[in-house]
């Protein structure tokens, strides 16, 4: 009995610890590229624009379409077009056996009541039903285009390459944000650690208290100012807890996989190195801007295609009969021929649509070069950011070594008789204030790096 319920109680809680753990920066990046659900639909949105460009290629090859028709009628002129189109048409057809017997009686001297030319020939007007069936094979090519099919497969690649950027802007997004939860649970967990310790000291504080009120030294307020402290100090601890188990969750979301615990280091983020060319070469959005600018020229392109003629191909190959592909090869026919179009006028619509493209043209252009501007100015802001918390964590880490310094001398102060318990909480707190100023200027430090790293592009190191 005891070996079922250990067994079920094993298997209750193997969901519950099922996730990843000692999970690495290293290997969360990978299974990001792998899991996360924003890449995937990035990753689906360029396979469609490389289809799409695979479809602007192939209206080079022009266009064969096979049709059959079957049809059936008894309308005169449909009848005899039937049998016109399978090379059956006799002069039967056409009324002559009314007009030949006319012809006939008019031969052997007999006068007609009628005049024979105004004879309706019964069996040119009341045919037969009769069945036709056609087989046809129909190809069209474009043999010149003003340029337009060229632009156009020009900027279906382009916009398959802008598909790409897209990409790789939500993986170094996605990644920026997996190397920031990374790093915010590293310093959580050194939030808890220290919390553990303050704790710990709260602890040692209230035994300390304990054995001084049995000599008389202590009085009961100083014992329920502890308690308050502690009471505080786990509070803080349970928040803490709550705000890691978020990060982990978030981190689960961004895989796509559950993770239980990671190897994080609780060091600060190496800061990259970047120059001026780095900034133009690695930037995704100014890669993007550019781009842009090379699509609106081949739309300025397309643009003044309209103003030049264009000309195509056709060939049609097929048999008609009445029965499907009967004798087909002997009744085959086909025709061949080209189409000259070219726009005259259409009312200044093709003039304005060239002048607005040029305009959009000088309008990207200065984009581009706002992007380049703007993305450096960026990156100077983040670095003087970056060097603003850099002070800060130095500042903070001495004031913390001091914190710490002064509240243990006053705890053996107040061993001593010479402080009171409220001048050995206010220094914690001094120390617990001191820490959260660290722990919170490492982790919008951290952030500003990985947010460097992610507008360059950059990997990890």
């Amino acid at each position: 009995m005891k070996q079922k319920l250990l067994l079920l109680l094993i298997l209750v809680y193997m969901p519950l610890s099922a996730g990843i753990h000692n999970l690495t920066l290293h290997r969360a990046l990978k299974l990001l590229d792998k899991h996360n659900l924003e890449i995937k639909i990035a990753q689906y949105n360029a396979q469609m624009k490389k289809y799409e460009q695979f479809a602007a290629q192939g209206y080079d090859y022009g266009k064969l379409d096979f049709s059959f028709m079957a049809l059936r009628s008894n309308d005169a002129g449909n009848v005899f077009g039937f049998k016109l189109q399978s090379r059956e048409a006799t002069f039967g057809d056409f009324g002559f056996s009314d007009f030949l017997g006319d012809l006939g009686t008019m031969m052997q001297g007999q006068q007609l009541d009628h005049d024979p030319l105004q004879t309706a020939p019964r069996d040119l007007n009341y045919p037969d039903d009769r069945n036709h069936f056609v087989s046809k094979f129909t190809y069209m090519l474009p043999v010149y285009t003003g340029g337009k099919l060229t632009e156009y497969k020009k900027i279906t690649k382009s916009l398959f390459e802008m598909s790409k950027l897209d990409m790789a802007k939500v993986r170094s997004i996605k990644r920026y944000q997996v190397k920031k939860a990374f790093y915010d649970i590293a310093l959580v967990q050194s939030y808890i650690s220290n919390l553990r310790k303050i704790i710990g000291n709260i602890s040692k504080l209230k035994q300390i208290i304990s054995e001084m009120k049995k000599e008389g030294y202590a009085q009961e307020t100083d014992k329920l100012e502890v308690k308050a402290r502690m009471v505080e100090a786990q509070s803080m601890l349970s928040q803490a807890k709550l705000n890691r188990e978020l990060a982990y969750q978030f981190l689960s979301f961004l895989l796509d996989t559950e993770v239980s615990s990671v190897r994080a280091k609780s060091s600060l983020a190496p800061k990259p190195k970047v120059t001026k060319a780095m900034i133009e070469q690695r930037s995704i959005d100014i890669q993007k801007a550019k781009l842009g600018l090379k699509i609106t020229g081949m739309a300025l392109e397309l643009e003044k295609a309209k103003f030049r003629p264009t000309v195509g191909a056709f060939a049609e190959y097929g048999s008609a009969d009445d029965k499907p592909f009967n004798d087909f090869f002997n009744k085959d026919s086909y025709t061949v021929g080209m189409q000259l179009q070219y726009n005259i006028f259409n009312g200044g619509t093709d003039e304005a649509n060239l002048e607005k493209a040029k305009v959009n043209m000088m309008k990207v252009a200065d984009q581009v070069r706002l992007a380049k501007k703007g993305i450096a100015l960026k990156v100077k802001q983040l670095q003087t950011q970056i060097g603003g918390y850099d002070a800060d964590v130095r500042s903070y880490r001495a004031q913390l070594k001091f914190a710490r310094t002064v509240y243990r001398k006053y705890q053996e102060k107040y061993k001593e008789g010479i402080s009171s318990i409220s001048d050995v909480l206010i220094k914690q707190a001094k120390e617990l204030e001191v820490l959260l100023k660290l722990l919170t200027a490492k982790n919008a430090r951290n952030s500003k790096v990985f947010e460097l790293q992610s507008l360059l592009n950059l990997g990890v190191k």
